[in-house]
């Protein structure tokens, strides 16, 4: 009896054995291993957060975005935006994520002159009603660009504007993606502008004053007025960074625009402050080069 109930425990232990060395076999072998009813486990990988290929594009913003004064004098030219155009010397983000074609069909430009951030969420309002799947946006050049210093847009309602236009997209798309460029550096494209006895004259009908006002003034407070509005198209940058970064499906150009060192050539040939064509278009590859970068 007792040797008879040894024999079975050995026996117990050794199918117990061959299970766990069993199981311990389809651990090893990995995810091409048959699972329990005889199916390959799948190999497929998660859905990436970000899509390097979106298959429309909408665009929210300022007078930047519309092409102003890039093709004649204080008029809008879209077909020149870097965003959205259609324009061969640009070859827009849109074009160059969709085609010419796909561009021409699948992409929107909801953008206005003299926007500023307070406007967004209309016009993110307008543009999540054709379900992009991303949304370009670029804002904040008109909360500096104001009468004057004491005019300009606290920091505070400035990202209370950016957030009210993420939730407004967020509502309505919750995948869509967002491309986030930075506001250019306005003191820059003022030192290069000041250069055009006609871009100052220009400059005199209206075009960002805080910044451009006396142009010629290098006294202590012109120095002081500018540095001013520099340092808060920085906090405004900051701010765009920030928000972005908090929405997994928001990339920023991590202050790339604002970088970029705008020459002659890239300024229009009309008011010396806002992107030509080939401003345009350098803006165009920032936003192409963000966009497709590799990432979660």
């Amino acid at each position: 009896m007792e040797q008879a109930t040894r024999r079975r425990g050995r026996a117990v232990l050794a199918a117990v054995a061959a299970v766990a060395f069993g199981v311990a076999g389809c651990d090893a072998v990995g995810g091409d291993a048959p699972g329990a009813a005889g199916t390959k486990a799948s190999s497929a990988r998660p859905t990436p957060l970000w899509d390097t290929r979106p298959d429309s594009v909408a665009a929210v913003g300022d007078s930047i975005t519309r092409g102003f004064d890039a093709c004649a004098v204080l008029t809008d030219c879209p077909e020149v935006s870097w965003a959205t155009g259609g324009s061969e010397e640009v070859d827009s983000l849109a074009v160059r994520l969709l085609g010419r074609a796909g561009a021409a069909g699948r992409s929107w430009n909801y953008a206005a002159t003299g926007a500023r951030m307070e406007d967004l969420p209309a016009q993110m309002e307008r543009a999540v009603r054709r379900g992009p799947e991303l949304v370009a946006v670029m804002a904040g050049a008109n909360d500096a660009c104001r009468e004057s210093v004491a005019a300009m847009t606290p920091v505070a309602e400035f990202r209370a504007g950016f957030e009210a236009a993420m939730r407004t997209l967020r509502r309505s798309l919750p995948k869509a993606q967002v491309y986030v460029a930075s506001v250019p550096d306005l003191k820059r494209l003022w030192s290069q502008g000041r250069t055009s006895a006609l871009g100052k004259q220009v400059w005199k009908l209206g075009i960002c004053p805080s910044m451009l006002g006396d142009a010629d003034a290098l006294d202590a407070a012109a120095t002081e007025r500018r540095a001013t509005v520099q340092k808060r198209v920085e906090d405004y940058n900051e701010v765009l960074r920030e928000v972005c970064a908090q929405d997994s499906r928001c990339r920023s150009d991590d202050g790339e625009v604002y970088a970029y060192r705008f020459g002659t050539a890239q300024l229009s040939r009309w008011d010396w402050f806002h992107p030509s064509v080939d401003g345009q278009a350098k803006l165009a590859e920032i936003a192409y080069r963000t966009v497709t970068a590799p990432g979660p």
